[in-house]
């Protein structure tokens, strides 16, 4: 199938260059025509593990292209694939500016029955929008097909490749089967692939990152509560997961969720249900939660230093939202940094893969240095907060983590060391969850 893609951000490109790997013979589209010569020459504008090998190998064997020319990639394509971004506006409602645009323009090159297929995060009643606005524009034939992205940043490529489910959303029986054939070399092990009506779909991407974001949060309210009565988190954790009801994903206690899903995500579900007058009342306590979550660390140490960070130096290993990404979109780690710089601190920073990203973040910010070598960001500070659980940290040096502290104070924001470790080795080892150490 000749297919195009429409947007080259994480969504965009992982699936044109998956469905590129499987055969067909995919054009990703975009207006910023520096990102489109960066990949035509095999530089892409994220990291994500997987992903640049298999551009560059559907890009030489010709299955692959990239272009500025929307207009030439839609008209020489069978299906067209929406997968720009829908960020959050003022109120938290989802932006839809870029998906309609597109729209609009699919509509002026319709040139015979396109498969229109909205892979964008979008609100319930979006796809609507979108058949409406191109129906508007022409007497050309076309079909809209909801097909919502379950990406993991960092695990996105093998999540495309292997998903555990595929949803479809369509009102045309027609658009069954070649969305069935499109999709059925990913689903070979018998995972399944769901038809169901436009607004289900639509619908079934919002509920289910508000539920993953819903479970971290009541894992962090819970592991704030085990803090003040002496229980272990870890324990409680491991316990509950052991019910098959419950799971054992989702539930480990940290310094809260960011990216560019779950918090635009939840908002938008929330000012879907305003819109709707139906209030989302867990989901707006979820957001809560989590912007409360985001400055635990900073608060652990300001406590330590009897709440006075003036003229000391914080090392914080770990920038970005989670490992294996350079993305640092809603970071607990932009919350805790800033916060310790207006307490009067410095702070110097690490992170194996989002250094490029952080010096666009924190352009311009007083007080801040960034380092890569993850010990160099030690060398004289007076403690370590740790924002992202990096499998470079998971097994540190720590007679040379305590050599280069001034004081041996790590504030631990994803318990990644035992704390009995921690105590033998003379360190103050502040968690989430877990017990406090004596000062």
């Amino acid at each position: 199938m000749k297919i195009c893609v429409v947007g080259t951000g994480y969504v965009g490109l992982v699936a044109g260059a998956c469905l590129a790997d499987t055969g067909h013979t995919v054009v990703c589209v975009d207006i910023d025509k520096a990102k489109i010569d960066g990949l035509n020459n095999g530089i892409l504008p994220i990291y994500e593990p997987g992903l640049k090998e298999i551009v560059e190998h559907n890009l030489s064997d010709g299955r692959l292209s990239f272009t500025t020319d929307s207009a030439t990639a839609i008209k020489g394509s069978k299906a067209v694939f929406i997968a720009v971004g829908t960020p959050p506006g003022e109120d938290g409602s989802a932006d839809l500016s870029h998906v309609l645009a597109v729209a609009r323009t699919i509509a002026d090159n319709l040139n015979d029955h396109k498969l229109v297929v909205v892979k964008s995060t979008v609100p319930v009643g979006t796809c609507d929008k979108v058949k409406a606005e191109i129906k508007g524009r022409t007497d050309q034939s076309f079909s809209v097909v909801s097909n919502p992205e379950f990406l993991k940043e960092g695990a996105a490529v093998q999540d495309f490749l292997k998903p555990d489910r595929i949803i479809i959303g369509t009102e045309d029986e027609a658009t069954r089967e070649p969305m069935q054939e499109l999709y059925e070399p990913f689903v070979r092990t018998g995972k399944p692939i769901l038809f169901m009506d436009l607004r289900s779909s639509e619908m079934t991407k919002y509920a289910s990152n508000a539920m993953l974001a819903t479970k971290i949060s009541f894992m962090n309210e819970v592991a704030t509560l085990c803090e003040q009565v002496g229980a272990d988190v870890n324990k409680v954790r491991r316990g509950m997961g052991a019910d098959p009801r419950i799971g054992p994903h989702f539930i480990f206690p940290g310094i809260g969720y960011g990216g560019s899903c779950f918090p635009k995500d939840v908002k938008a579900l929330v000012g879907t249900g305003r819109q709707y007058g139906v209030p989302m009342r867990i989901l707006e306590s979820v957001e809560e939660v989590n912007a409360d979550q985001k400055r635990r660390c900073f608060e652990k140490t300001l406590a330590h230093y009897d709440n006075d960070l003036s003229g000391k130096t914080v090392a914080v290993w770990g920038l970005a939202f989670k490992p294996r990404t350079d993305d640092m979109r809603e970071a607990p780690s932009i919350v805790t940094i800033r916060a310790l710089i207006e307490a009067g601190a410095k702070v110097r920073a690490t992170d194996p893969i989002a250094m490029e990203t952080a010096q666009w973040v924190f352009e311009g910010l007083d007080g801040i240095e960034l380092v890569d070598d993850q010990y160099q960001c030690l060398e004289g500070a007076d403690a370590l907060i740790i924002c992202t659980e990096w499998n470079e940290y998971r097994v540190p040096d720590l007679d040379r983590i305590k050599g280069l502290l001034k004081s041996p104070v790590v504030v631990d924001g994803r318990n990644l060391y035992k704390p009995s470790k921690m105590a033998g080795a003379g360190f103050v080892y502040y968690t989430i969850g877990r017990p406090a150490p004596a000062k």
